[in-house]
């Protein structure tokens, strides 16, 4: 053929070989997510047979992790990223530090150096945003609590990691590299280096809340003004990957990063939920070739060879900085529920992870043997992530099966946990109790309170509840799935039961403790779907709304009343 059809190729046996490996693993009753890997592998270099081309598979994943991470921003608003800041920001910034000490430690007790042990920690404390994405929206938590507070803290690390990566050069000489000895401090060109890039970042972050949130939702709607599907899509597109690789040329940001502030910033605009759904399908497909790509560089001779080396960077990755962060978590007083949930998000390593072990070797400052280690731990963790988010059910019910040690973890003595003693009684008889504060929650709420009618709020989020205890709103932190959480709601004495959060796992329970308690209590639950819209009504025995089911009726109301109908 006269013409290269190399971009052809690659992107052709990628599809059609993760085809194929995500069936069978669906068949055996895995992730599909393995298959994806198993893909990868199978088109390595490493493995007999046909080899893709490794920088042509990169670049297409990398147009994967922008378009997911711009979905991410569209559905991900700057007041949600500020709500879980208190817990974000620290939380991420010390399970950084304590696992690039257990990275750093265990690379010492190896031989290596200081300066290959730390690169080599820090390149094992980052997660990957694109797995936790997937992971959370399989099971349907990314708006909920709990997704917040893991995706905003996978933020942070996103940040802090863009910050090493910029700076991990002009620090090599002052580090030291294997070849030589390290210099005698950090030089005024290093000193400078780090001014520049604080500076830059935060003027792309400006430049995106400011000017970006004007002009992006601006563009959004004359694009839509013209009633061109293709025109629309476009400049969806065209706005991902034109920011992401924008801000990684000018101002040093990442792709990742760069797309997910485009998206965050479009979401002002009235059309950022069309944009979200008309980019879904290239989201999807580019998502599956950042996996196969994964499984390109995985070299499945490093568990022959180094199999107890192997097994400790996974042990880092999987228990070290997932207990650490789980322990934060309770630290700062959230629920088990949330503790959980955001330790079995840190446990896997992605793409940060590789950028910062290539950038590393050539350096100087990482062994080839640190990369390939990373590499297994990278593919092994992303695909015992699946399985490691379906053990929290069992290990929630098997903590609070020790009485003592769920006592101890729920931190029962937590001042917002219960309502204070100055409400009155009569307040606490009759009234409703509100489950979730978020953006349905808070339109009820609202109208609640404007009709002067008792209400107790129950919301995980502690920030939320701070909130409304300033504004004079009685509410109490927890997740309402545990019975210990209605109870200081005062369910027991509570009218009705209003459950505003789409988790029907958890509002069955709910449902279930507020029967125990009250009886005659009336309940209202909001549903997505149909089935669990049936199987809630026949368990609640009260009135249960479907999203879309109520739009409808909404609408049609309106058109019969224009009618006089």
């Amino acid at each position: 053929m006269p013409h290269s059809v190399t971009l052809i190729t690659t992107i052709a046996v990628s599809f059609g070989l993760a085809l194929l490996m995500g069936l069978i693993a669906n068949r055996l009753k895995l992730p599909v997510l393995v298959g994806y890997l198993v893909a990868g592998v199978i088109l390595g270099s490493n493995t007999p047979g046909f080899v893709a081309d490794m920088e042509l598979s990169a670049q297409l994943a990398e147009i994967g992790v922008i378009l997911l991470m711009f979905g991410v921003g569209l559905h991900f608003s700057l007041d949600d990223l500020l709500a879980v800041r208190r817990i974000a920001l620290p939380g991420a910034l010390v399970q950084i530090g304590v696992a690039t000490a257990l990275g750093a430690a265990v690379a010492v007790a190896w031989g290596w150096d200081l300066s290959a042990a730390i690169v080599f920690g820090v390149a094992l404390s980052t997660a990957s945003t694109v797995v936790l994405l997937r992971a959370l929206e399989q099971r349907g938590v990314l708006k909920s609590v709990n997704g917040s507070i893991a995706v905003g803290w996978l933020v942070v690390e996103d940040l802090a990691m863009v910050m090493v990566l910029v700076l991990l050069p002009p620090l090599a000489g002052w580090l030291g590299t294997s070849a030589g000895s390290p210099v005698d401090g950090p030089t005024p060109d290093l000193l400078v280096t780090l001014l520049l890039t604080f500076g830059k970042v935060a003027i792309f972050i400006a430049l995106m809340l400011i000017v970006g949130k004007r002009v992006f939702p601006w563009l959004l709607w004359h694009v839509a003004s013209t009633n061109s599907t293709e025109l629309f899509i476009l400049s969806v597109i065209a706005v991902a990957i034109g920011i992401a690789y924008g801000s990684a040329m000018l101002f040093g940001v990442s792709f990742a990063l760069g797309a997910f502030f485009a998206g965050m910033v479009m979401r002002e605009s009235d059309l950022s939920h069309r944009a979200a759904q008309e980019s879904l399908p290239l989201r999807d497909a580019f998502s599956v070739l950042f996996f196969v790509s994964v499984g390109m560089l995985f070299d499945p001779n490093v568990l022959i060879d180094q199999p107890l080396r192997v097994v400790a960077t996974l042990g880092i990755i999987i228990i070290g900085k997932s207990l650490a962060a789980f322990l934060l978590v309770l630290a700062f007083r959230y629920p088990l529920n949330t503790a959980l949930t955001v330790s079995a998000s840190l446990a896997q390593i992605g793409e940060f992870s590789f950028i910062l072990a290539a950038l590393g070797v050539s350096l100087g400052l990482l062994p080839v043997e640190a990369q390939s280690l990373i590499l297994a731990g990278a593919f092994i963790s992303i695909t015992l992530n699946p399985l490691v988010f379906q053990v929290i059910e069992p290990a929630q019910e098997w903590i609070r099966s020790r009485s003592r040690l769920a006592r101890v973890l729920e931190r029962s003595d937590d001042p917002l946990a219960e309502l204070p003693m100055s409400v009155a009684s009569s307040y606490v008889t009759n009234h409703v109790v509100l489950v979730g504060y978020g953006r349905v929650g808070r339109h009820i709420g609202e109208a609640l309170i404007e009709q002067g009618l008792a209400l107790v709020v129950a919301d995980q989020n502690r920030e939320m509840v701070e909130g409304l205890r300033k504004h004079g709103i009685h509410a109490v932190v927890g997740d309402a799935a545990e019975p210990a959480v209605l109870i200081q709601a005062h369910i027991a004495r509570a009218k009705m039961l209003v459950i505003a959060v789409p988790d029907a796992l958890r509002a069955r329970r709910m449902i279930e403790t507020a029967r125990m308690l009250n009886p005659p209590i009336e309940i209202i639950v909001r549903t997505h779907n149909e089935e669990e819209a049936a199987l809630l009504r026949r368990e609640s025995g009260g009135t249960v709304l479907l999203g879309e089911h109520e739009l409808a009726l909404s609408m049609t109301r309106h058109v019969l009343k224009k009618f006089g109908k």
